[in-house]
């Protein structure tokens, strides 16, 4: 039968989720970063999605498709809920093993609250002796500003240089994230669950009108951090150039994932 139905545009899709906590009938699921349509009779057509997503990735198209089946949608949402339900006692097993999640396991992992460590309230030191010397744990921050939205496309330092793209949280979940990544690297930061639209065209100005010898970007494991990735990757693909690059992914405790 021909319905509407809705479709979402990869493109400008920036990996927030937003549109998978707003259908009910958990017609859309994440992977990759993006926003996908799991299954076509999900859909009810009534586009509870459209006007949550930031970057309008998300429109009506009338096809030729399944008709929405109730009872299709409910036994997805029952096997969701058990998922939920298996995930959430793992999350209290982790309890005794350093982590602890509060809150319904559903919506965005990147939002969920949770406990990265136990209770254990740390030894009291003695205040360190005040001083002017700040080479000890220095910042290893090349340039200012830092943001991705806020950055020129063209300044002296993108000469040659390494660039670090790297998610706003990334810096808070690993301790070593200074000397382990800032190093010798001009860094730009970003969130593309809460800034608009995407990163691609400024990146992509960038790459195209600078000497850039790599490129790394350090994205965090939460579904919505896949857009900043993404748009690095679709950036270097639009540049026109041949230039290194990687990604690097932590957890929310800070270790490196892959």
């Amino acid at each position: 039968m021909k319905r509407n139905i809705i479709k979402i545009d990869e493109e400008l899709c920036n990996g927030c989720g937003l549109c998978a906590q707003a259908c009910h009938e958990g017609a859309i699921g994440m992977a990759d970063g993006k926003a996908h349509l799991l299954r076509d009779d999900y859909c009810d057509g009534l586009g509870n999605c459209l006007p949550v997503c930031p970057t309008r990735a998300i429109t009506f198209e009338a096809r030729d498709t399944d008709e929405y089946d109730q009872a299709a949608v409910d036994q997805h949402l029952k096997e969701k809920a058990a998922r939920n339900d298996e995930h959430h006692h793992d999350e209290h097993h982790d309890e005794h093993h350093g982590a602890r999640h509060e809150g319904h396991p559903g919506g965005c992992p990147g939002s969920r609250a949770a406990f990265l460590k136990t209770a254990n309230p740390a030894p009291v030191q003695a205040a360190a002796p005040r001083t002017d010397d700040f080479t000890t744990g220095a910042s290893e921050l090349m340039q200012w500003p830092v943001q991705i939205k806020l950055l020129p496309v063209n300044a002296p330092y993108f000469d040659g240089a390494h660039l670090l793209i790297a998610a706003d949280c990334a810096a808070f979940a690993s301790g070593d994230f200074h000397d382990r990544f800032m190093k010798g690297k001009i860094t730009m930061i970003g969130c593309p669950k809460l800034d608009e639209g995407n990163y691609v065209e400024k990146l992509t100005a960038i790459l195209k009108n600078n000497n850039i010898a790599s490129v790394t970007v350090v994205r965090m494991e939460v579904p919505c951090c896949g857009g900043l990735a993404n748009a690095a990757i679709e950036a270097l693909k639009n540049c026109g150039k041949m230039i290194p690059w990687q990604v690097v992914t932590l957890s929310v405790r800070g270790e490196v994932l892959s």
